[in-house]
């Protein structure tokens, strides 16, 4: 058994999250249910960002304390993962206590040990708004790629990190000024002193996907630079450093530490404030991160230089599964500030969670970016969710009921083409785990759609409708097999769709959870004959994207503007 802790980037709360961040929270749970289903140890941990300017801005602009609305945001976000059956095993805040003593703790240490520097730098200052203008809140067009929206801490379009004096034509995203420069007194942690260690890291680590660990090599070849711990926000975890009073950590550099304050807490939270160690100080650990790719450098880079600064032996990051963006309709990546995408909660008044589950993972980015439409949405639910994986459950439960009496028939003398099945459907646990350990989530669903779609052309072939009038045993013996193959539907399909095969293991009426069962016998012939089955019912319905279109506003985003 192996031991693992589970990450994923954590949904910033000035808002509801759209699909393009939830699909990094969905990809962390279908995993960890994965791990767990083949007896893995696990935890999985992640929560809410709540600091920073933008939560700042937006708390000023309703006349409420940053505290209220976050508050607000993050009790929502509560109750929207458990509607999409998202569970970690601690899903806390950076302005968690546990959080906030950590984050003080851990970068009082690098201070003694010398890798935080005091240095005066000019930093734009907004003459009309009365305020220096965190890097966030820059606009320009970036000097790399030219995108013309681009932020002075990262551009959305190309990823790279930057510093706000590096936008062209840069400007106040309030008032739209141009900034003046002004001194102000930052403290930074000395990231080049760890350049060869993070290099060696990235070089030898060959869990890295391609993408995540091409573009860091990239970004170090172009020289490391000090990364600013602090900032001039009053709301965020205060800074501990000597002289620095009145200002904040760096909301990057705090929150991903939350990694590890979450499993403190975690550990806290069980009775065992030691346990956590067991997870983040094991050099077997393996620490896996799921996040969008403009997230890469600070879980390749700035994360890992973190932790080997401490010198506590943390583990490192050992996958750090970025995806690609998903597009909406052609219009551009997913975006809370640009209002383009479905949001986590508008999204349950088109269809169901399941449904979006399924097709998010279907979607998923992980080779290149993903262009969600409703038609494909259409598709994907009516095409393969119903008519494939459905329609296989339904024609087979139903027919046990109405020619075997609800119970599963005994297979006997079974034909060369009921070999052929039974081999397809041995090898399907493994099929799907190696995809699963590469990290191919979306390619493991396929393969999960692709028994159901064996499945079916195996009944067809067979058809026990003509059989069970000519050759009743015949009959029996597809029948037992097609009702094999649903039992190791229903497990296989769990980390993806755990209601549902939840569901399914109700209407074969078996005992138990679906989520206790074993990965590696997902693929036997393990219901007995005589056993009888449950109610059978529809497992989905389809939809229609012309009538989702003529009600839907793509930019609506219902809780943001309330």
């Amino acid at each position: 058994m192996g031991r693992w802790i589970v990450n994923s980037a954590w949904p910033y709360v000035n808002s509801v999250p759209h699909l393009g961040t939830f699909i990094h929270l969905l990809s962390a749970d279908v995993y960890t249910r994965y791990l767990r289903l083949k007896g893995e140890d696990v935890i999985a941990v992640t929560g809410s960002d709540e600091h920073g300017t933008p939560i700042e801005v937006e708390a000023l602009r309703k006349g409420i304390n940053p505290k209220e609305l976050t508050d607000k945001y993050h009790n929502l976000i509560l109750e929207l993962l458990k509607k999409y059956s998202i569970s970690f095993d601690n899903y806390t805040r950076t302005e968690s206590p546990i959080h906030i003593q950590f984050s003080q703790s851990f970068y009082r240490k690098l201070y003694e040990s010398n890798h935080v520097t005091k240095k005066t730098v000019k930093l734009p200052y907004c003459d009309k708004c009365s305020r220096f203008l965190p890097d966030r809140f820059v606009e320009g067009k970036c000097p790399y790629c030219g995108f013309e929206s681009a932020r002075g801490d990262q551009c959305e379009n190309c990823g790279r990190v930057l510093d706000p004096t590096e936008l062209i034509d840069w400007h106040c995203e309030f008032c739209g000024t141009k900034p003046t420069i002004q001194p102000s007194t930052h403290w930074f942690f000395e990231l080049p002193r760890f350049e060869k260690d993070i290099k060696n890291y990235l070089i030898n680590n060959e869990q890295l996907p391609e993408n995540a660990k091409n573009f860091s090599l990239r970004w170090i070849e172009e020289g490391l630079k000090p990364r600013a711990l602090t900032r001039d926000n009053k709301w965020g975890v205060p800074s501990p450093f000597p002289g620095s009073e009145g200002k904040t950590i760096y909301v990057w550099m705090e929150a991903v530490l939350g990694y590890i304050s979450a499993s403190i807490e975690f550990s806290e939270n069980k009775g065992n404030p030691d346990l956590w160690k067991e997870y983040w100080k094991d050099k077997q650990t393996k620490n896996v991160h799921f996040i969008g790719k403009d997230n890469i450098p600070f879980h390749t880079i700035i994360f890992p230089a973190l932790l080997i600064a401490s010198e506590e032996n943390y583990i490192l990051p050992w996958q750090v599964s970025s995806t690609e963006f998903i597009l909406y309709e052609g219009q551009g990546k997913f975006s809370k500030s640009r209002r383009i995408g479905v949001w986590m909660d508008e999204a349950l008044e088109v269809a169901e969670p399941e449904y979006w589950r399924y097709v998010l993972i279907s979607i998923r980015p992980e080779m290149k970016d993903t262009n969600f439409t409703w038609r494909e949405f259409e598709r994907h639910i009516n095409t393969e969710l119903n008519d494939i994986l459905g329609n296989f459950v339904h024609r087979t439960l139903t027919f046990v009921k109405s020619n075997f009496e609800s119970r599963i028939p005994e297979a006997k003398d079974i034909s060369e083409q009921d070999e052929k099945i039974i081999a397809i459907a041995k090898n399907v646990p493994s099929k799907v785990g190696d995809l699963m350990d590469r990290f191919r989530l979306k390619e493991a669903l396929l393969a999960v759609v692709d028994l159901a779609r064996s499945g079916n052309e195996y009944m067809s072939r067979m058809e026990p409708w003509h059989l069970i009038k000519s050759d009743k045993q015949a009959a029996a013996n597809t029948i037992n097999i097609c009702s094999q193959l649903v039992r190791n539907l229903a497990i296989i399909l769990y980390p993806f769709l755990p209601r549902t095969s939840q569901l399914i293991w109700k209407q074969l009426a078996l005992e138990e959870d679906v989520g206790t069962q074993n990965w590696f016998n997902a693929g036997e012939m393990q219901l007995p004959a005589g056993h009888k089955i449950g109610k059978s019912q529809p497992l989905f319905h389809k939809v229609d994207s012309v009538e989702i279109m003529k009600n839907w506003k793509p930019d609506s985003g219902a809780q943001m503007k309330k």
